[in-house]
């Protein structure tokens, strides 16, 4: 039965973006854009950029992005249709639903700003698979902490600035890890000396999820 609300509030989710897909479009040109920026702000030719700033940069790009796009997961919900998923859907149920939702949206996002990216930037990825997955468990974190973070900002008044606020913290010391980690694969070090820090992200993931898990539903009821 939990599973069956999973995929019906997915769909949910999938359905509202494309009724609403000028805001879908504007994250798509907000991330286009600030990847223009950059490269215009550093009068930079392609390939000029070195490994490590190159990769951060990028890191910083998405992280912007994911917090444009997931600040919404709670706040654009009204209180009439909340007060409806809470008659209709388990705690649980939602929490698992936005995470999942916007870790998808989130993995789109980071592939298509890969690729403005390297267009604009270069592109010195040594080890593609390796750092395509680190990309994938890094936006499936992003994800997951910040839709916990709009989950709990969405009680308060000022959302939008509490969700800024509160956010950062949260996901600083997953975001070092993820430019280390990716900087390691984008250079083609031999995978065995980094895997730590891959099972390090692996971890801090399934601890934000069992936590929004855990802790959700009593946040659902206040």
């Amino acid at each position: 039965m939990k599973d069956s609300a999973i995929i019906t509030l997915i769909k949910k989710e999938f359905l509202s973006e494309w009724r609403q897909r000028y805001a879908l479009n504007g994250i798509v040109l907000y991330l286009a854009s600030t990847i223009f920026v950059c490269y215009m702000s550093f009068g930079l030719k392609t390939g000029t950029l070195n490994g490590p700033t190159w990769n951060a940069l990028l890191w910083i790009v998405l992280l912007f992005t994911a917090t444009n796009a997931v600040a919404k997961s709670f706040i654009q919900e009204s209180t009439g249709r909340l007060l409806y998923f809470y008659s209709i859907a388990k705690a649980e149920s939602i929490i698992i639903s936005k995470t999942i939702y916007y870790s998808l949206l989130l993995i789109v996002m980071a592939i298509i700003g890969l690729f403005f990216y390297s267009i604009v930037m270069g592109n010195p990825i040594q080890d593609w698979p390796m750092y395509l997955l680190i990309m994938v468990l890094g936006s499936i974190g992003l994800a997951s902490a910040l839709t916990m973070v709009s989950g709990i900002a969405s009680k308060a008044p000022n959302s939008t600035s509490l969700m800024a606020i509160m956010s950062f913290p949260a996901i600083i010391p997953m975001l070092l890890v993820i430019i280390k980690t990716s900087k390691s694969a984008m250079d083609g070090i031999d995978r065995s000396v980094y895997m730590n820090q891959v099972l390090v992200l692996v971890a801090i993931n399934a601890i934000i999820i069992a936590v929004s898990y855990m802790l959700f539903p009593y946040l659902w009821r206040s």
